[in-house]
């Protein structure tokens, strides 16, 4: 009786004991991972990324269940070591009774670490998962509008952006005559000029006041002869986009020559210095044509005033140097092109 006794009272201290550990002892050690995970938290925060990568190892050695960990550590070792980046997440994939939340991350890792080592397909596949679980998803709706884009996959571009447009939160502008556009270019570039036109026009229906399409009806305009509706066109797409004026330029010049209006050509450029005054193109190719006139002191003239700008360009200072060549002396001209070769020098330094 005395020894069952014992038995009976050995085996209860044993329980205790058992009992006691796992009370005592496991809220203990997560106290350590915890502290070892806002340790490497702080660590990406001051951008001591080595550190945080060994805090971050070491804490998934000692508690494999830590998710989060996991998944800072896999997006840490994305530039350095994409490929183990993506076992990391692709592993957290399979674990069971994760959060949407969570599982929306890693989702998102994955995207990036595909985009990574332009895998563009995958990365595409991955972030499209996080849509079937929230189709709102900004980011997801971004990200893909991002992809198409670069891929140039017009029409589900134009998809996501009307998405993304419908989207509670979401403020940015997006202009949908852009994708119209892209189509109408790429049929432009196999030269079907009949499709392309078609959607120039759409555009141009679907954003008034979007300079581009407008530039490219007149190239299509140009290309079937139709010079004045041709001119039409890129003086409208310089009026709406005024800082990309000069790239219709050469448009316009050629197709007022081939119609014969030689004195339009100056007095177009002419206009557009009087809208502004400060277009260095513009009075670079009046100057050219004032020139081919035989009006070579009101060429200097012209580009004198743009000298006279603050930091003036080498272009100008080049153009002024050829209308020079046959007034001046060589004395002269040497003179010009010390100076010309200080405003280089300046523009370095």
């Amino acid at each position: 009786m005395g020894s069952l006794y014992i038995v009976v009272l050995i085996a209860l201290t044993i329980i205790v004991a058992i009992f006691a550990l796992f009370k005592f002892k496991k809220p203990s050690n997560k106290k350590k991972i915890d502290t070892i995970y806002m340790e490497a938290l702080n660590a990406m925060l001051l951008s001591k990324k080595r550190e945080a990568i060994n805090l971050l190892s070491t804490l998934v050695k000692n508690d494999s269940e830590h998710v989060s960990a996991y998944l800072q550590l896999g997006n840490l070792l994305r530039h350095e070591n994409t490929d183990r980046a993506i076992k990391i997440h692709q592993m957290l994939t399979v674990r069971q009774n994760l959060d949407t939340e969570t599982k929306i991350e890693i989702f998102k890792s994955l995207a990036l670490d595909y985009k990574k080592i332009d895998d563009k397909q995958k990365s595409k596949i991955e972030a499209e998962k996080i849509l079937e679980i929230d189709k709102t998803n900004i980011w997801a709706n971004e990200f893909l509008l991002s992809l198409a884009e670069e891929t140039e996959q017009w029409d589900y571009a134009e998809k996501k952006a009307r998405d993304l447009k419908k989207v509670k939160g979401f403020h940015r502008e997006i202009n949908l005559s852009s994708y119209t556009l892209q189509k109408g270019i790429v049929h432009l570039k196999d030269n079907n000029l009949s499709e392309a036109e078609i959607l120039f026009r759409k555009a141009i229906s679907e954003s008034p006041e979007f300079g581009m399409p407008y530039k490219y009806m007149g190239d299509i305009k140009y290309a079937n002869r139709d010079l004045v509706k041709a001119v039409e066109y890129w003086e409208k797409y310089m009026e709406l986009s005024p800082s990309q004026s000069h790239l219709v330029f050469d448009s316009i010049e050629t197709a007022h020559f081939d119609l014969g209006r030689y004195s339009e050509v100056e007095k177009f450029y002419r206009k557009v210095l009087e809208n502004n005054s400060k277009d260095l193109n513009a009075g670079l190719r009046l100057a050219n044509v004032l020139n081919e006139k035989g009006e070579n002191k009101a060429a200097i003239d012209l580009i004198d005033s743009f000298i006279l700008q603050e930091n003036p360009s080498v272009l100008v200072m080049l153009m002024k140097l050829k209308l020079s060549l046959s007034s001046k002396t060589p004395a002269e001209l040497a003179h010009f092109i010390d100076e010309i070769l200080k405003v280089i020098k300046s523009s370095n330094e």
